[in-house]
């Protein structure tokens, strides 16, 4: 039996799924990691608690799939996806970061990024990258830590620093320090790739002042990116096959191998990706180019807006105001009441992301009277989720000219009946949750199957992908208007 062991490191866990030869679900693990947050609007990880909870979701796996692993007739293969935008210096002879990693929740970089801005760099930056300058992306951490840092400028330009994105940090680590790799997906996610030639670019380097020798080798992701023991736990080592970022897993787990095909991912925060072929265009307003997967030998591109605050905000009511004991309470709460009364709750606690752009924003509940109960605030919050993602497909449908048919979504979220009947209403079309509910590790799963020769099609990949029926949309856009229209015009209180 073939087993292939995909491991999602999330913003806020590290989740290990073992899949069979039939890409069935055998077993899974999950180990939560610490947030830090040295000062307001700063969010780091500790790289190697993350990198040992990797190790301990892999143990975990094992033992919860009763597997045995030294069998001579099973075999094992890797596979990898991740939160993206992290970044993560380390020294490369010691294998120890200089310093926590830099989440891509952090707002640390506004400064680097408005003087990049305000230097002409916004167009060279979007032609060669596809991307907006702004903190959210890799680039502007990583120089913060090279000059922030006692002594990391002078070590990087010996050569003796990594620069990472989450993936390459792992592979870094289960290598021992033999491979230092990345993939197209997290590449396109720095700031310092040029997705047109495939390779980190010379110019964007030089802007963000970071020398080539930190950076890993890009490769498709559907390549071998090393082998690996787990610090011991197989006796012969085993293939990692297959990396890509969450979003972009989630876009090839959703089986969006044509163009106009599109996902949204709903975790802590939301992507939502639209496969617009194997030539990249320029993103409309707010929006950016990415590469949405490479394999099988070609590389298609996508549009992508992120959202920063989805999940989070329901994670945000449980842990900071407690009007929640647990995540699944809310949809009870938020449907005990006819509707949101009026109020409107603005998750800007990162600034506001695609397509507004705009990093002072600072979250908002709006629309409170006398009468507000918990119940309005907590359906207030998962409509906040929807009319976010509303934004997003707005923007590429009457920007881009592309016709959404229906909308494939993972993520915890989507257990939430109310949200995702909301969603439907919102948008207009039929909601398809994927029956496979981690999307982002079944993404890896399938470019794991590239990599080792399970399939030589797309169309052969995509058997293995089974879905829910449809939610159809129970409004119509007339029912659904005034309460978009309240949505937009809390936001735009806060811009002025």
């Amino acid at each position: 039996m073939n087993y292939t062991i995909a491991i999602d490191q999330s913003t806020s866990a590290t989740k290990a799924l073992l899949f069979d030869e039939g890409c069935k679900l055998v077993a899974r693990s999950s180990v939560v990691h610490q947030q830090y947050y040295p000062r307001a609007g700063w969010v780091e990880h500790n790289a190697e608690e993350i990198y040992h909870n990797t190790v301990k979701a892999i143990q975990e796996v094992i033992v919860n799939g009763q597997i045995a692993k030294h069998l001579p007739e099973h075999e094992f293969s890797l596979a990898i996806t991740n939160q993206r935008e992290t970044v993560v210096i380390w020294n490369r002879k010691t294998g120890k970061p200089i310093a926590n990693a830099v989440v891509w929740q952090c707002m640390r970089g506004v400064d680097i990024c408005n003087q990049l801005k305000a230097e002409g760099y916004s167009d060279m930056v979007k032609e060669k990258s596809g991307l907006l300058i702004d903190p959210y992306f890799a680039g502007s951490g990583a120089k913060w830590l090279l000059d922030n840092i006692d002594g990391a400028r002078e070590a990087a330009e010996r050569g003796e620093l990594c620069f990472g994105t989450i993936d390459s940090w792992l592979i870094y680590r289960l290598t021992e320090g033999r491979e230092h790799l990345t993939d197209y997906t997290n590449a396109s996610r720095t700031l310092l790739f040029n997705i047109h030639t495939l390779d980190w670019d010379d110019d964007l380097l030089q802007m963000l002042t970071i020398p080539r020798s930190m950076m890993p080798k890009p490769l498709p992701c559907d390549a071998c990116y090393g082998e690996t023991t787990v610090e011991g736990l197989f006796e012969t080592p085993i293939k990692i096959a297959g990396v890509l970022g969450d979003s972009h897993g989630a876009l090839a787990g959703q089986m969006c191998y044509q163009s106009g095909f599109g996902k949204a991912t709903y975790g802590t925060g939301s992507s939502v990706m639209v496969n617009i072929g194997e030539e990249a265009a320029e993103a409309p307003a707010g929006l950016v180019t990415s590469i949405g997967f490479a394999a099988n030998r070609k590389v298609f591109y996508a549009f992508e807006g992120n959202i920063h605050c989805t999940g989070a905000t329901i994670q945000w009511m449980k842990n900071q105001l407690h009007l929640i004991d647990d995540a699944s309470e809310i949809e009870s709460i938020a449907t005990s009441v006819e509707d949101n009364g009026g109020v409107y709750f603005v998750p800007a606690f990162s600034g506001l992301g695609a397509p507004w752009w705009n990093d002072h924003v600072k979250a908002s509940i709006s629309g409170l009277t006398l009468a507000s109960t918990k119940a309005h605030v907590c359906r207030a919050t998962l409509e906040s989720i929807a009319y976010q993602i509303t934004d997003l497909i707005g923007a590429m449908t009457h920007s881009a000219g592309i016709q959404l048919q229906e909308l494939r979504v993972d993520g915890g979220p989507t257990k939430n009946h109310f949200l995702m009947q909301f969603q439907a209403d919102m948008l207009q079309v039929p909601i398809v949750r994927s029956e496979v509910e981690d999307a982002s590790a079944f993404g890896a799963l399938i470019m794991n199957g590239f990599a080792l020769g399970k399939w030589s099609s797309f169309e052969e990949a995509a058997q293995v992908w089974t879905a829910e029926s449809p939610i159809q949309p129970e409004k119509t856009a007339t029912d659904m208007q005034p309460l978009y229209e309240g949505w937009q015009q809390a936001v735009r209180q806060l811009m002025k």
